[in-house]
């Protein structure tokens, strides 16, 4: 039985479809369902308003994104087990490594923005197929 369930997400539709296929799978496994937004190479502003210090980051953005997208989930799956963060890194690294740390049972991904061979799978569906440390579920997002 599947226990953890991990989801890359970014504030695209398809990203959307993706993470609401993952919850199904992740309610009808009662799992836990890791809604993961990759955000790069860490970076950082600090602005001054008033007499207050603000500290901008990549990492926050891809919190608030990971965070708008399990919200949507929450509406059709109120009582499933929820997990919001980021990752550093490009998408398919970031979402193989975070697949290891929380030794996740399936990562789901979209299959989206691809031309070519790859459009089947999607570049990042592709990368992660090839490297995750689990089962792979490409959701259909178009």
């Amino acid at each position: 039985m599947a226990t953890s369930i991990l989801v890359g997400v970014d504030d695209s539709e398809t990203a959307r479809s993706a993470a609401l296929t993952a919850a199904g799978l992740a309610q009808a496994l009662q799992a836990e369902l890791h809604v993961v937004s990759a955000f790069g190479k860490f970076e950082a502003e600090r602005y001054n308003v008033g007499g207050d210090e603000y500290l901008v980051s990549n990492h926050d953005d891809a919190v608030a994104s990971a965070e708008r997208v399990a919200n949507i989930v929450r509406v059709d799956f109120p009582d499933l087990t929820l997990h919001v963060s980021a990752a550093d890194g490009k998408p398919a690294e970031a979402l193989v490594r975070v697949a290891e740390e929380i030794d996740a049972t399936v990562v789901v991904v979209g299959n989206k923005r691809v031309q070519g061979l790859v459009r089947m799978l999607g570049s990042i569906a592709s990368d992660v197929a090839k490297n995750a440390p689990c089962d792979v579920f490409i959701a259909h997002t178009h």
